[in-house]
């Protein structure tokens, strides 16, 4: 017999019963009933009840252990009575009877509870100290063994559709644009540095002009920023993916089978994926309609424009506003018109707490002497409000939030309006995952401080219309080949078609400032690689942590990363970062500032 197991603690079944059989893992649960103990075992795969009774010589030890004490139980599988069958979990209609009992690793009172996935289960950062004993926790555990079967599946896709995975430098130079780098100092080249990519953006691109055609990596990237829900610092994963010869639509094609193939595999039951074809939606029109470029479809609340209507209208204070370069947005909502004043005296409280200097609606309301109600009926003519209620399709029980601002703040905030309501309303369906592609973004934007034109969202895309539209087009009216994936309010990835002339390149760069000899000095791999005849290609990255933390519907991506930092980007269990030793800085070549340490730290 193995000295550790014959069986893992999911294994045994009724069939079993009769067998002897061993089993090793952790002391999950004790219980004590009747001078019988019970513990339940588990293990990577599961549980399994053993019972002690007091006839053992080891029963006195067993009763004595800690939980999350790792024993080895040898005994005989014997099936259990109808009435106590645990249905909770695979191995619930049979028990072990302990003959033999060794502790193999006795364990202290753990600083954590461990002994259930409901209820508080205790502060982020003592969890993620104390993170192997976290990661004993069946829900954590499930979900870093998902993530496993998740990333296996996407590389199994992705070479059934061809392509072949091929891994870029960890050690880089640092990027010029983008996020903030993490900088890795050179102890042979004194005063310089490496970087850590932030993304294989600049080699996946040039493997395309090496003639590989179609790669993709389960690639992490480095990005030295602020913690969010959605965003771990320090490092991600996600599907790096690059095409030769391709147009935006094959780029779409492929994710449209990977992607949902995905999600459809992994879903939780009962969840429904909507697939292919995704809804496109091109950028302009998702800040209408939604407020922002990553909208949750699950909510059925769409905004649109009212400013001409407002700007020519009695309501003086959205007149005013408007005259001076304000946009007025209308939010329709359906049958609500029997809620209490209470809810739209909250509603314009939340308003006011994201910025809003105000929070206008009016109601729907047959029965009502005037028909449509509200703080500012009064306001606007029978033809204006006729108006809304073509526009809207408003009928009996209908109400319309108005949001008046500056385009941006507006977007904004009635976005978040608009995600509040559906959230108050009960709107959203949480057993469905809907994708789009948000399609069609500004090359082009000016700069909030200086008003100059700068890139928007990535200079190395291909502007929509090529070289003609870079020297006959207004810059804030192009729009590139640029393209993201939403999925339930969650930007999964982005991609682009790629810049892949060097012409182009340096005129779009042009007229962002850059002359010929920076963008030489600061791309000098693509802009030289181009020269030497470049394939069109495309690419895109859906990240692997949020896919994770969609199918999981966890609230926190560290839910669904096995080590992962804390939300001031450290790493508790390994206390990093963390100072050096002098000697270390010597042959780096590096002295600290004094006044940027921390006190007790070398300087």
């Amino acid at each position: 017999m193995h000295p550790y197991r014959t069986h893992t603690c999911n294994e045994l079944r009724p069939a079993d019963a009769g067998k002897t059989a061993r089993l090793s893992g952790w002391v999950y649960h004790k219980r004590d009933h009747g001078g019988i103990l019970f513990l339940d075992l588990r293990d990577h795969y599961g549980r399994t009840q053993v019972v002690i009774h007091p006839s053992r010589p080891f029963f006195e030890q067993a009763g004595a252990l800690h939980l999350e004490s790792v024993v080895t139980v040898t005994g005989k599988v014997v099936e259990r009575e109808a009435a106590m069958v645990n249905p909770d979990i695979d191995t619930g209609a049979v028990e072990l009877v302990a003959d033999e009992f060794v502790v193999e690793g006795e364990s202290e009172l753990t600083p954590i509870y461990l002994g259930g996935d409901t209820g508080e289960v205790g502060p982020e950062d003592l969890r993620l100290k104390y993170r192997y004993l976290d990661l004993r926790r069946e829900s954590l555990h499930r979900n870093i063994v998902l993530r496993s079967q998740v990333i296996s599946y996407l590389r199994s896709k992705m070479e059934a559709l061809g392509f072949h995975e091929y891994q870029t430098p960890i050690l880089t130079s640092s990027s010029p644009e983008g996020a903030r780098d993490f900088l890795v100092p050179s102890r042979m080249h004194p005063g310089q540095f490496y970087a850590l990519p932030q993304a294989p953006q600049i080699f996946k691109q040039l493997l395309m002009v090496a003639g590989f055609d179609r790669y993709f990596q389960i690639a992490p990237c480095f990005r030295d920023e602020d913690a969010r829900a959605d965003r771990s610092p320090g490092e991600f994963y996600q599907l790096d993916v690059e095409m030769s010869y391709v147009t935006q639509d094959d780029v779409f094609a492929v994710m449209e089978q990977v992607i949902p193939d995905t999600f459809t595999r992994f879903a939780k039951p009962g969840k429904k994926v909507f697939g292919a074809p995704f809804p496109r939606i091109p950028y302009r029109e998702a800040m209408l309609k939604y407020g922002t470029d990553k909208p949750d479809l699950r909510n059925p609340i769409e905004m649109f424009d009212v400013t001409d209507l407002f700007g020519a209208s009695g309501f003086g204070a959205f007149a005013k506003a408007v005259a001076a370069g304000s946009v007025v947005r209308a939010i329709p909502v359906k049958a609500i018109k029997d809620r209490p004043r209470s809810f739209f005296d909250k509603m314009e409280k939340y308003a006011l707490e994201i910025g809003a200097k105000g929070l206008g609606y009016l109601v729907w309301d047959e029965a009502s002497e005037k028909k449509i109600k509200g703080p500012i009926a009064k306001f606007l003519t029978p033809e204006e409000l006729a108006e809304l209620a073509r526009r809207g399709s408003m009928t009996d029980g209908d109400v319309m939030f108005f949001m008046c601002d500056k385009p941006d703040a507006c977007n904004d905030i009635a976005g978040k309006i608009r995600t509040r309501l559906g959230e108050t309303l009960d709107l959203i369906n949480k057993d469905e995952y809907r994708f789009c592609w948000i399609v069609d973004f500004p090359f082009f934007e000016t700069d909030p401080e200086t008003g100059a034109i700068i890139f928007s969202h990535n200079p190395f895309s291909m502007p929509q219309g090529g070289m003609d539209a870079l020297l006959s087009g207004k810059p804030l009216d192009i729009v590139a080949y640029q393209y993201d994936i939403v999925c339930n309010g969650v930007e999964l990835s982005s991609g682009a078609v790629r810049n892949h002339r060097t012409d182009i390149m340096l005129k779009a760069f042009e007229i962002c400032g850059y002359p010929a000899d920076e963008v030489y000095r600061r791309f000098p791999a693509l802009a030289n690689a181009f020269k030497y005849g470049a394939p069109p290609h495309a690419g895109i990255a859906p990240g692997v942590d949020r896919m994770l933390m969609l199918l999981t519907d966890s609230d926190s991506i560290r839910e669904v990363i096995a080590f992962p930092m804390n939300g001031r980007a450290q790493d508790l269990m390994m206390n990093a970062p963390s100072p050096v030793t002098e000697k270390q800085l010597r042959e780096l070549h590096i002295k600290v500032r004094a006044q940027n340490v921390a006190p007790g730290t070398q300087s």
